[in-house]
């Protein structure tokens, strides 16, 4: 019994991945940022139900899937915060820039 659940999560696992992987290819680039937010979003939820899981854990199997699960959804969200904190920068007005140009053109 044991083994057919496994073979049936793992199943799922794969489908989803490799159903997320084919609809963020396909995503248009103006969308990209919504896109982390969310993926930031479900790796917090990731990282809570890790937790969890921790919480409960009585095998050495399970805590170490946890911790890796944990691991990999922080540097998920903390690299996407990284790159939404980039992106946003390129965007920002630098008003220094603008006054020079300014005392450029009275010159």
């Amino acid at each position: 019994m044991l083994a057919s659940d496994l073979i049936t999560n793992l199943l799922i696992f794969l489908l989803a991945s490799l159903l997320g992987l084919e609809l963020i290819r396909h995503v248009s680039k103006l969308l990209h940022t919504p896109l982390m937010s969310l993926t930031n979003a479900i790796s917090s939820v990731a990282m809570v139900a890790a937790l969890i899981v921790l919480s409960y854990a009585d095998r050495t199997f399970i805590v170490v899937l946890a911790v890796l699960a944990i691991a990999c959804a922080s540097t998920n969200a903390i690299g996407g915060f990284m790159i939404t904190e980039r992106i946003l920068r390129m965007f920002k007005r630098d008003d220094n820039k603008k006054n020079d140009s300014k005392r450029d053109d009275k010159k």
